[in-house]
């Protein structure tokens, strides 16, 4: 994993939908803790319009028809596995795709 130290000053919204979670995952929690991420503050929440608007790129990992889609955002769909009851290596792996899939994107944005 080349970590999750981008270099940019990236924001990030973690979001689900169609409804939230009560809280992190915690085998998730402790994967992205290994990897340095501050998860203190963090909590599920609903993918609405408003947060499809106030974002430049929207990116959903496998939630089809069910998320929001308005006009003149950019969408990039990343499908990966569902951590929920996962083994810890397997979500291991599944931090390290989504990793690789920002690297990709700050090193090859895409076009507007």
């Amino acid at each position: 994993m080349t970590g999750w130290a981008w270099p940019v000053d990236l924001q990030v919204r973690l979001v689900e939908e169609p409804l939230p979670a009560a809280e992190v995952e915690p085998v998730v929690t402790q994967v992205l803790t290994e990897a340095g991420v501050d998860l203190t503050d963090a909590f599920p929440e609903p993918l609405t319009d408003e947060v499809v608007q106030a974002a430049d790129i929207v990116i959903t990992m496998g939630c089809g028809d069910a998320c929001p889609v308005l006009p003149g955002r950019r969408y990039l769909d990343w499908p990966v596995t569902d951590p929920e009851g996962a083994p810890i290596a397997v979500v291991r792996d599944i931090r390290d795709e989504i990793d690789a899939h920002i690297t990709e994107l700050l090193v090859s944005p895409p076009s507007t």
